[in-house]
């Protein structure tokens, strides 16, 4: 399935359960769950920043979404994104995702946000946090390790949502 296919299928089952999805509201896999989720009737909230938007001559938010929610900046964003949510998903992405998940995890390990699923679905997540932990091992204990999860499948971490919230 590709990583389109699989964020659509992710938005629409939770959609589905009820939960409402947040996410960048641009292209990508952050359309495919708005996608699916506003397929299955579920409300989507495109969060947006005019630095993107600058940066990226006509770029806007994926006709999918309900709502959006707007920044100036980059940070306040990426700030909305992590703290403003039951449960953080990164599916496949680029520097932004990974600063969305480097983000979410520090919080959760100062105890910053309250406790929520860090859920990462696909190899390349599993890949560069595996890379990661084996090269800070005196520095990442055993309880922020567990901390976030990696999962293959969309289906699997609507799962683990489900069974957190």
């Amino acid at each position: 399935m590709s990583e389109y296919a699989e964020a659509r299928e992710l938005g629409g089952i939770l959609a589905k359960s009820g939960y409402i999805i947040a996410t960048g509201g641009y292209r990508g896999v952050m359309e495919a769950a708005s996608r699916g989720a506003s397929e299955a009737g579920g409300h989507v909230i495109g969060v947006t920043c005019d630095r993107i938007e600058a940066f990226v001559p006509g770029l806007s938010a994926n006709r999918w979404v309900s709502e959006e929610i707007r920044f100036r900046d980059l940070r306040a964003r990426l700030n909305h994104l992590v703290v403003e949510t039951q449960a953080a998903i990164a599916m496949p992405g680029g520097i932004g995702t990974l600063s969305e998940i480097a983000l979410s995890w520090s919080l959760l390990q100062t105890a910053e946000m309250p406790p929520k699923p860090l859920i990462l679905v696909g190899h390349v997540w599993d890949s560069v946090v595996r890379i990661f932990l084996d090269q800070a091992d005196e520095y990442v204990g055993e309880n922020d390790r567990e901390l976030v999860r990696n999962v293959d499948t969309a289906v699997e971490a609507a799962r683990l949502v489900a069974e957190y919230l």
